[in-house]
């Protein structure tokens, strides 16, 4: 079975620094597409960032200057380095596999950042 345990969220000040981790155990790390999701107060689930196991990077809009994705596979292990932080970042961050071929989705349990005065 597929699992996955976020871990690093809180709350922050506008313009910090925050850093997410995801630890995964069940399956071929290196084969799957991996990423973090992240789904505010109300709205949908939207991608930030993923990566392959070819280091191709996916990244949304609002991520790209701020947040950077890291991938261990030799430990199994994703990070979410997110600098600059503001108040439209609040929100549960969700780390997630997905397996290219079958199309199955896999998430953790979620992370929650709060970026508030």
């Amino acid at each position: 079975q597929v699992h996955l345990v976020e871990s690093g969220g809180g709350l922050v000040q506008p313009g910090e620094s925050l850093t997410l981790s995801c630890v995964a155990s069940g399956f071929i790390f290196r084969d799957y597409i991996v990423g973090w999701y992240r789904q505010a107060p109300g709205k949908e689930r939207e991608l930030v960032v993923s990566t392959n196991g070819d280091g191709v990077i996916e990244s949304a809009h609002f991520a790209r200057g701020r947040f950077r994705i890291s991938r261990d596979n030799d430990n199994n292990e994703l990070s979410l380095k997110m600098d600059y932080l503001e108040p439209a970042d609040t929100a549960v961050y969700y780390c997630a596999a997905h397996d290219a071929v079958s199309q199955n989705h896999s998430w953790g349990q979620g992370t929650r950042v709060t970026v508030s005065s």
